[in-house]
């Protein structure tokens, strides 16, 4: 019945040019050639060269070694080399690693309660059936060490061969054997790539480990060992996730009901474009799980962009028996026996930690701001001046002003290192800034503040504070953004949202889709201080809004609820109260300072007090910093004194 059905879909004219298959004629059951087998089973633990590097670095790390050496060349492809100086083997013990199923990594054969990275015993002959692989060994106790030599899923005896403590594996012509495997591998610098992105998870799963890797199509590089404790952790992760990031973290250490997470998380205004940053370690296995990366998307949600990821590092210790990481072949998937509480758990110490240290931005915003400012070409020294004029006089100045002493001479000519693209920067002697705060008498102790003593109020939208140590940027209207959001929803959780009733109720015009959307959550909007009623097809009657928004664009704050909203049907999932949070992180847009106001200095100073006060003062609703600091050696640095 079904090939006439396919034929008559097809033009005629393409009948000719198709082959139906007639059926299968029955075939009596035999057993599969082991090497054969072999060959499956490479298919699913070695599906690339980056697969057989950590298989075999995992043999290394559970062998005890504390240096680990990886070579590769042509991606992989042609060779892997892999030198450690962990226990080794006896040769007896050697004959028996290349057979499918043997391990020494279940004593017990419980597997239930897996302690190793590596226990399915199926590595090495998986590797072995599908390339040329070679293993040199030798134990502490030996006074020669043993070789073997598996091709192609062939193996030859067991003989002695000269070698150092550890053990040496090379893999030479991957999936020769099956070269139809070579068909679905990428080019070699992607697969080089691949390499180093697997050493570089072992290398934070194990701080305490040296790793060494070295070949075509990629950087060599060596992570020296740390010592054990967190700040060992800190430098491993350092020298891995890149030097600003020290400066940058939050340390994570909790524990509950027999669970444990270490390790440390960036602040929010710290993040890459990708979740690749994003290291999570099960028991010393570092792994790519879905629940884990779900918790951290939840945990962030509320303060980082949803297109932008964290950078992190955390260990989670746990009894054996509560996880199954025989899940996946290649082990990059766990599965815990109580996925609801891990999800929590991970949420609740990341948030904790982002409430305790947000109210800091990332120290590299005042780097991109200093970037922005250097001229072309780094200043070395300070600037020279070939010709002597007369100091120009600051505005302002009072009329029997003289240049000091140490004034610096300058020159009619432009200065060589400004290019023609920095031509375009504002003219900052435009009446763009408000001086009133340099006039007014700074608050007392106000630069011994975190974010300093406000000083100027530029171009109605940034606060120029003084701390004691250099200068704090602030955007006020991204800063009273998240104060707004906070008070809101500190109302929700303890009085519920004071609300204000408006005199004159107003009508809002909607897309009929989103109105009916708004009504049909007006009881859960009412909780959230806005009241609504239908006003006709596709209008809305707004009569109360929170008393925190008062006096902002009503239509606006409507038509974003409405787009938050619509959000919730596209299968947006979470509980309840992060769903609300997402909709008052909406609302409090419109209540905020906008740009362009100005501010008295008392007004500029309490918002700095209120945002020290406030959790997560450090970014706006929307991932962005709301202040930037440079330090005054980096201005100095900036102007050549330094």
């Amino acid at each position: 019945m079904g090939r006439p059905v396919l034929a008559s879909r097809l033009p005629s004219a393409y009948l000719p040019l198709i082959r139906i298959p007639g059926p299968i004629r029955p075939m009596p059951v035999r057993r599969l050639d082991p090497i054969l087998v072999d060959r499956i089973a490479a298919g699913e633990v070695v599906e690339r060269p980056a697969a057989a590097v950590k298989e075999l670095v995992e043999n290394a790390i559970d062998a005890g070694a504390t240096s680990v050496e990886i070579a590769v060349e042509a991606g992989g492809r042609r060779l892997i080399r892999i030198v450690d100086d962990g226990r080794g083997m006896t040769p007896e013990d050697l004959e028996l690693a290349v057979e499918r199923h043997a391990t020494s990594k279940l004593p017990d054969g419980d597997l239930f309660a897996i302690g190793t990275l590596g226990f399915r015993g199926e590595a090495l002959p998986s590797i072995g059936a599908v390339a040329r692989l070679s293993i040199v060994t030798r134990t502490a106790e030996a006074e020669t060490g043993s070789a073997i030599v598996v091709e192609a899923g062939v193996k030859s005896p067991v003989r002695p061969a000269p070698a150092a403590k550890g053990t040496r594996v090379e893999v030479t012509d991957l999936f020769a054997a099956t070269p139809a495997r070579l068909k679905f591998l990428k080019s070699d610098r992607s697969e080089a790539q691949a390499v180093a992105e697997i050493v570089k998870r072992l290398a934070i799963a194990h701080p305490t480990i040296r790793f060494t890797l070295s070949g075509e199509h990629l950087t060599p590089f060596t992570y020296p060992p740390e010592e054990p404790g967190e700040h060992g952790f800190l430098r491993r992760l350092s020298r891995v996730l890149g030097s600003d990031f020290h400066e940058n973290a939050m340390p994570i250490g909790v524990e509950r009901e027999g669970v444990s997470l270490t390790g440390f998380a960036s602040l929010p205004t710290y993040h890459r474009g990708t979740g690749a940053s994003i290291h999570f370690v099960v028991n010393g296995r570092p792994v790519r799980d879905k629940l884990l990366l779900g918790a951290v998307r939840g945990a962030y949600a509320d303060v980082m962009a949803s297109d932008r990821h964290p950078v992190l590092a955390m260990m989670i210790a746990l009894d054996p028996r509560s996880v199954d990481v025989n899940v996946h072949p290649a082990k990059t998937e766990v599965r815990f026996r109580d996925p609801a509480f891990i999800r929590g758990f991970v949420v609740a110490a990341l948030k904790e930690a982002i409430a305790r240290h947000a109210f800091r931005a990332a120290t590299t915003g005042g780097t991109r701001t200093l970037e922005s400012l250097r001229p072309q070409g780094a200043l070395s020294a300070r600037p020279a001046y070939p010709h002597r004029v007369h100091p120009i006089r600051p505005a302002g100045a009072f009329a029997g002003w003289q240049a000091p002493l140490d004034a610096p001479d300058r020159s009619p000519a432009p200065f060589s290192g400004l290019s023609e693209r920095q031509a375009s920067l504002p003219d900052l002697a435009a009446p763009s800034a408000d001086s009133r705060a340099m006039l007014a008498d700074a608050e007392p102790d106000g630069q011994e503040a975190p974010l300093g003593a406000a000083r100027a109020q530029l171009h109605g939208t940034y606060i120029v504070a003084q701390t004691q140590d250099g200068i704090v940027i602030v955007d006020q209207h991204a800063a009273h953004e998240r104060l707004v959001y906070e008070r809101l929803k500190r109302e929700r959780a303890s009085s519920g949202i004071a609300r204000q009733l408006l005199l004159i109720p107003e009508v809002v015009d909607l897309d009929p889709v989103d109105a009916d959307r708004v009504l049909a959550e007006a009881s859960a909007l009412e909780s959230l201080g806005l009241v609504v009623e239908p006003f006709g097809p596709g209008a809305l009657l707004v009569r109360e809004v929170p008393s925190a928004l008062a006096g902002g664009r009503i239509k606006a704050l409507v038509q974003d609820v409405a787009d938050a909203l619509a959000e919730w049907g596209q299968g947006a999932s979470g509980p309840l109260e992060e769903r609300l949070d997402a909709v008052l992180s909406r609302m409090s847009c419109h209540g905020s300072i906008r740009a362009g106001r100005r501010l008295r200095p008392e007004e500029m100073n309490a918002l700095l007090r209120e945002m020290e006060a406030t959790p997560l003062s450090g970014q706006c609703n929307h991932g962005r910093p709301t202040y930037v600091e440079l330090k005054l050696s980096d201005i100095e640095r900036l102007f050549g004194r330094r």
